[in-house]
């Protein structure tokens, strides 16, 4: 039996349901995560000035608490950074090469942003188990929980960069995730 050849439409309908879509409602995710932790943090330092200021009593638990979400929420920002093309770039470079080779340039910035990434979820991943037998006193929670972000971040960071990738040599762009 003949193979049969995948239309471009077809094989970009595939893209879609695999990379782009998943890829695209983690984002989102992450972003809603991060907001409802910028949330708590709020509410976590309210909580502790109320209780230094009024109470007189600081809540310990409040700063610890404050200082694990901030981890989060900039950890999953950062990720999702890389996806909606917001991190720092040198565009003002890429605008004076020919098309050719900015392509070829914005697929090596990716990949070494993807390298990145991998480094980031490598290194997170061995200080999250290094120091997970250790408690947070005041939260009585694992000290990796702390290095937890770090690693996922990194792994995010590695499939936005590909998706990147994929949508360079398709010729297409990555819609953000706030769309």
């Amino acid at each position: 039996m003949a193979r049969r050849k995948s239309t471009p439409r077809a094989s970009g309908a595939f893209v879609s349901i695999v990379v782009t879509r998943p890829l695209a409602l983690i984002a989102k995710l992450c972003l809603m995560i991060a907001v409802v932790g910028l949330v708590a943090i709020i509410a976590a330092v309210a909580t502790q000035v109320f209780g230094r200021y009024v109470l007189n009593d600081t809540p310990t638990w409040a700063e610890a608490l404050a200082m694990v979400l901030v981890l989060y929420v900039t950890m999953l920002g950062a990720a999702v950074g890389v996806r909606d093309a917001g991190h720092i770039g040198m565009e003002s470079l890429l605008v004076l090469v020919p098309e050719k080779i900015r392509l070829r340039l914005e697929i090596v910035i990716h990949a070494i942003v993807a390298v990145f990434g991998v480094l980031m979820a490598w290194n997170g991943t061995i200080l999250a188990n290094s120091v997970m037998g250790y408690n947070i006193p005041t939260l009585g929670i694992p000290e990796g929980l702390n290095h937890v972000p770090v690693a996922l971040a990194g792994v995010l960071i590695v499939l936005f960069s590909i998706e990147h990738i994929i949508a360079l040599v398709r010729g297409e762009d990555v819609v953000p995730a706030w769309h």
